[in-house]
């Protein structure tokens, strides 16, 4: 691999993660997070609503029902949304974890029903909002291939549970399936690794970066798989979580054991405002 070809292909990299972010349905256009009470939850554009719509909607479309288990939409009296494609007066909705949630779309808008742990909520996205098109492009470190390091994984022989904080403070307990050990400046580094479903393995660490010039919770990185199995970890790639950009993301951050106790000044920047 030449250095000019390296370097095209991150700059590739980085030029769609900045178009990513900007279309619909995606974290630029997200517009709002409402957790549901038990019973009712009222939707329109109406201020006294539980869950708040653009002005553009009608002040009163209908509510979210929550029974402590699930969720349910029933319109009002003359009105229908899209759920999934078809128009309907009630539904029974699937949350985002489940193999096929309900998508809620109108006018612009899509909202989703997103459980975490004990708790229900309404994810909307409004994709009239100029702020895809008016957020400052994405900014970078320089590309440096001295932050792109082979490791070795090795799986735990099963997944052991590691406490992951979150945006709103708390930690939360998920399971990591495995580790990953590297050599960096004459020392050797090991950082938890996650494989998610769809065979990828998901980073999430934190750096003294984070302290001024990088997101002050930690950065996400995707390990660049070799044909042999081998791991690259490409900091250059070291991207920022979605909290970065909105505030209705429900961010999870490095766990203690993933915080790198030297610099790594490569990836997305933060630049303080």
């Amino acid at each position: 691999m030449t250095d000019k070809t390296y370097r095209q292909i991150i700059e590739e990299w980085r030029k769609e993660r900045n178009e990513i972010i900007r279309q619909e349905n995606s974290w630029l256009a997200l517009a709002g997070l409402y957790w549901l009470k038990l019973g009712k939850n009222q939707f329109g554009s109406d201020p006294k609503n539980e869950v708040q719509l653009p002005e553009r909607i009608p002040a009163s479309v209908g509510a979210f029902e929550y029974n402590g288990r699930s969720v349910s939409l029933r319109t009002n009296p003359g009105q229908k949304v899209m759920v999934n494609d078809a128009m309907t007066d009630f539904a029974i909705l699937q949350p985002d974890i489940s193999e096929a949630p309900s998508y809620i779309k109108m006018d612009g808008l899509q909202m989703v029903v997103i459980q975490r742990g004990n708790r229900m909520g309404v994810r909307m996205w409004d994709n009239l909002s100029e702020k895809r098109a008016s957020f400052p492009a994405r900014t970078w470190y320089a590309i440096d291939e001295v932050f792109r390091i082979l490791t070795v994984y090795t799986p735990y022989d099963r997944p052991k549970m590691a406490f992951f904080p979150d945006l709103t403070g708390e930690k939360s307990e998920f399971p990591v399936e495995g580790y990953v050990i590297f050599e960096f400046d004459g020392r050797s580094h090991k950082l938890d690794i996650n494989k998610e479903d769809d065979e990828t393995f998901f980073l999430r660490f934190w750096d003294p970066t984070s302290k001024d010039e990088t997101y002050p919770t930690g950065r996400y990185l995707v390990a660049d798989i070799q044909p042999d199995g081998t791991l690259i970890l490409d900091f250059n790639k070291a991207y920022n979580p979605p909290c970065a950009f909105t505030d209705f993301a429900t961010c999870v951050f490095a766990p203690e054991q993933n915080h790198l106790d030297f610099r790594v000044p490569a990836g997305e920047t933060s630049p303080k405002k």
